[in-house]
């Protein structure tokens, strides 16, 4: 690994919204140098390096879609050019295409899938490379809670997401004996852009269903995700981590 905790790398796919913008700060916090990776939205991921260099922190934002293979090795290079191989990989690059089954596209569901299912097996895949040399990683993969229990008007998301689930348990088997943990976590509803179109009626209803009667904060997610980074966190691989308020229960 580079050196200490404090020194390690760590990418946030995803990271310059919502759950992945909490991530990437709360694993600045903690002394990771962020590389904060975006799509399309260049002007969000440099207000996110801004804020954790106000802080005090380390991070760079690396354009590039995670769901490409090209891209994918080309941002693996330039955050090794830049902060050096990464330790901690937070796959959290996620798209919703939602839609009845009947009436869903394929091109629906074939940027879901590889947007949410594919990217992680193009990140993971460069990532363990290093990892694997220096016998430490640490992998976390965001799910959610459609993956576990389904959700009607998002089969493509669901079958995404529950997708993350095998992969991880998979490739913590593979990894295992080289001191690297895959975990995933997997979110309830979350206070982000993604749920801020609720109507009144689909949120009240949706609160009767979450025991703590209240959406997540994003930086309750980030605070799972940092502690699965963590060296306290050592003995932990394998797992998917709900994180929803109560609402699976």
């Amino acid at each position: 690994m580079n050196g200490g905790e404090s020194a390690r790398v760590a990418m946030v796919t995803g990271g310059s919204r919502g759950i992945g913008r909490a991530i990437s700060l709360r694993l600045a916090g903690a002394g990771h140098a962020v590389a904060v990776n975006y799509a399309s939205n260049a002007a969000a991921a440099k207000d996110v390096v801004e804020e954790i260099a106000a802080a005090g922190g380390a991070a760079q934002a690396f354009g590039g879609d995670v769901g490409l293979a090209g891209d994918v090795d080309r941002l693996f290079s330039d955050v090794e050019a830049s902060l050096g191989s990464v330790d901690v990989l937070v796959n959290n690059a996620g798209i919703t295409r939602d839609d009845l089954l009947l009436r869903m596209g394929q091109d629906d569901w074939d940027e879901v899938i590889r947007t949410n299912l594919t990217s992680q097996y193009l990140c993971s895949k460069v990532a363990v490379r290093s990892m694997v040399r220096r016998r430490w990683g640490r992998i976390i993969c965001i799910s959610s809670v459609s993956g576990i229990a389904g959700n009607a008007g998002q089969t493509n998301y669901a079958a995404s997401k529950a997708g993350v689930i095998g992969f991880a348990k998979a490739l913590a088997k593979e990894v295992g004996s080289r001191s690297i943990t895959v975990n995933v976590v997997a979110p309830g509803f979350v206070g982000t852009d993604l749920t801020a179109d609720l109507g009144e009626q689909t949120r009240a209803a949706l609160m009767d269903r979450i025991a703590l009667r209240r959406l997540g904060e994003p930086e309750e997610i980030a605070s799972m995700v940092g502690y699965l980074a963590s060296d306290d966190a050592a003995y932990i691989t394998g797992q998917t981590i709900v994180v929803d308020g109560g609402m699976a229960l």
